[in-house]
């Protein structure tokens, strides 16, 4: 029981992190979304606005109940450790993308950002993987939304 109520500490601990991420990111995205952003070409299938911030939390809250999950394995085990250091550098990425892309207007060096991203998304999936099944699979989604963002992005660079 001691240890489950650890790791549902951990998963909200996780998840809290994840929003602040999430909400800190927003801030920089708010900023341009009405002007710049706006003015951008952007391809057919370009979501409307409005999707965007409930997709991120969706994704932002699976992705804290993955980390907590892991680290509900406990820190002290390597495999775990090494699993939350992917995660903790891929939601670092994640939001200098938001930065780079919104804040500084600049969508070829954001587009840097999201494939470097992915690969980070992947190997941290790879990683959480080993601790827990679950906590991978969580993950798929934002990896699939993120390869989206991707697509998007290229083609935001490339039309505009």
């Amino acid at each position: 029981m001691r240890r489950e109520r650890k790791t549902i500490l951990r998963i909200a601990v996780a998840v809290t992190v994840c929003l602040v991420v999430g909400a800190l990111s927003g801030f920089a995205t708010q900023s341009s979304v009405d002007t710049w952003y706006s003015t951008l070409n952007k391809p057919s299938f370009n979501p409307p606005n409005w999707i965007f911030a409930p997709v991120w939390s969706v994704l932002y809250l699976l992705m804290g109940v993955a980390a907590g999950m892991v680290w509900g394995h406990g820190y002290y085990h390597k495999w775990v450790k090494t699993a939350l250091y992917f995660f903790g550098f891929q939601l670092l990425l994640n939001a200098s993308w938001s930065i780079v892309f919104f804040g500084l207007q600049l969508p070829l060096p954001a587009l840097v950002i999201l494939i470097l991203l992915l690969i980070l998304i992947v190997l941290t999936i790879r990683r959480f993987y080993i601790v827990s099944r679950t906590a991978a699979y969580l993950m798929v989604p934002y990896l699939l939304w993120v390869l989206f963002a991707g697509i998007l992005n290229f083609k935001i660079v490339q039309l505009n």
